[in-house]
């Protein structure tokens, strides 16, 4: 199962860049290139532990569904989302967050399993792996920009 990391530095108060990263807008508009929306479960506002949402977004020119529930939460330190249901055989997404200098350090840990056996093995080596970096990365970068532009939810 291959596991992506990646941390970026930002420089806002920890608790904002927690609140950023489970807020369901902000989710919307870090990933507004594949079309990402918030259908079903909470479709607004922060989420908490224990909540659920189904996620909508084309990838590789696909309408796709997933479901997420957010299985621990510790504020503003971390927290961990899981796959319920949706085009991985699982997934389990952690969010830490650390105070660093005037800044907070986001790290996201993401380890999934591809369908399919070996096909699925197959497609993570030949592209599925890096695309799902650059799309952890992008999210990272346009979340710092808003963290880093906005010092508190509206």
């Amino acid at each position: 199962m291959p596991t992506i990391e990646y941390e970026i530095y930002m420089e806002a108060p920890m608790h904002i860049c927690f609140d950023l990263a489970r807020n369901v807008e902000v989710h919307t508009l870090t990933t507004a290139k594949k079309k990402e929306r918030a259908v079903d479960g909470v479709t607004q506002g922060l989420m908490d532990e224990g909540d659920t949402v189904t996620w909508e977004a084309v990838h590789f020119g696909i309408k796709q569904r997933l479901t997420a529930k957010i299985i621990q939460m510790d504020v503003p330190y971390s927290f961990t989302d899981v796959m319920l249901s949706g085009a991985f055989h699982s997934f389990t997404h952690v969010h830490t967050f650390q105070e660093r200098g005037s800044g907070t350090v986001m790290k996201d840990s993401f380890t999934y399993k591809s369908p399919f056996g070996v096909i699925g093995r197959c497609a993570d080596r030949l592209f599925l792996e890096r695309y799902m970096k650059n799309f952890i990365i992008s999210r990272a970068k346009e979340l710092k920009h808003i963290a880093e532009h906005r010092k508190e939810l509206h």
